[in-house]
């Protein structure tokens, strides 16, 4: 019986020792069960979910920019497509029409103001004129082309997205296709316009260029 005890004893003094050798040799031990055989609680870890870009980009866009996507129309066959913070607005079945297809956004909160489009045989050149020169300022536009705009892109109608920040108006030609997103009050040239040309030996659609798109993060208007 005595015996018993000792060995009990002994094996608990051993226990000891080589949990106080563990403790000051280094790092801690990961693992309980090494000296004692019992494994440790489960650590649990929580994470923040991710969420998916909108519209299709890459990244997200911080809080003081809207993410967008524009995509012109394909020939005059299928529309274009116009995505503000993760919303369709514009899409080949909804709000299109053949020409110059443009979304409103108010720069502050991102509402979407208004839709339209602008060709020769629906509207005159003269009331495109006036309904861009109505946009008020801080307000985004948007624009995609759907088939051929050169008829409905008078020098006034060019010299306004001139100011809206257009570098390529001035150059488009009959069916080139077009795509825009600028700042309505300020004269400062837009990141964010694409333009592809008319060209028979390079047009993927026989008489009509490639489609163009573009995205990104617009700036929030302060």
């Amino acid at each position: 019986m005595m015996r018993k005890k000792a060995v009990l004893y002994l094996c608990a003094v051993i226990a000891v020792a080589l949990l106080m050798w563990n403790l000051c040799k280094g790092p801690p031990i990961r693992d309980i069960k090494d000296v004692f055989g019992i494994p440790k609680a489960a650590t649990v870890q929580t994470r923040t979910p991710k969420t998916s870009p909108k519209c299709n980009l890459s990244r997200n866009c911080s809080f003081d920019h809207f993410p967008f996507s524009i995509t012109s129309g394909a020939a005059d066959v299928v529309g274009p497509k116009i995505c503000f913070d993760g919303k369709i607005v514009l899409s080949h079945v909804l709000n299109v029409g053949p020409g110059m297809n443009i979304v409103l956004v108010n720069g502050k909160n991102g509402k979407i103001e208004t839709t339209d489009f602008f060709n020769l045989n629906y509207n005159q050149p003269k009331e495109s004129a006036a309904y861009l020169r109505a946009i008020k300022p801080g307000t985004i536009v948007l624009v995609a082309s759907f088939g051929d705009i050169s008829t409905i892109m008078t020098d006034e109608v060019s010299d306004i997205f001139l100011g809206l920040g257009s570098s390529l108006v001035k150059s488009l030609k009959g069916r080139d296709n077009w795509v825009f997103a600028g700042y309505s009050g300020t004269e400062m040239k837009s990141l964010f316009e694409k333009m592809a040309v008319n060209d028979a030996k390079t047009n993927p659609y026989g008489e009509w260029p490639g489609v163009v798109e573009l995205g990104g993060c617009f700036p929030r208007k302060a």
